[in-house]
């Protein structure tokens, strides 16, 4: 670990601070940290300290969130396992949803995933897709 690895690891920031660094609540920093997504660490009375990596940590879950990204994304993206490329892409395109005007009534398998995947590559492309966070997921084999 290189000098400046250690400097952005040191618990130097309370959480009034974090607050204001960040425009997070108290209670959605203590959220994030319950849901395993930042680990502040403790003082001697117990208080939390935040490191450089642990601000950025939250500002990045912030602007997930802020796409629509739920928790459950966000802790896949934070933490991949031994995925395969395709698996992690499909995991990214369960985060995705249609508007239910766009949805036929009775869709495949085959074709929600052909859709969800279009409506990413479109995503990607600058267009703004909408969100339902975590509502397609069951399509997906984990």
């Amino acid at each position: 670990m290189t000098d400046d690895d250690q400097r952005r690891n040191m618990a130097l920031f309370s959480m009034g601070i974090v607050m204001k660094l960040t425009d997070l609540t108290a209670r959605q920093i203590r959220y994030y940290e319950q849901q395993g997504l930042v680990n502040p660490a403790r003082t001697v009375g117990n208080q939390r300290t935040f490191s450089f990596n642990d601000v950025e940590r939250l500002l990045e879950i912030k602007k997930w969130i802020e796409k629509g990204i739920n928790i459950a994304g966000i802790k896949q993206m934070i933490n991949p396992t031994a995925h395969t490329a395709e698996q992690q892409s499909d995991e990214a395109i369960a985060l995705i949803s249609l508007s239910e005007t766009t949805l036929p009534e009775k869709l495949s398998r085959k074709q929600m995933h052909q859709l969800l995947k279009q409506e990413l590559l479109e995503q990607r492309h600058g267009s703004k897709a909408s969100m339902i966070q975590g509502q397609l997921s069951r399509f997906f084999k984990k």
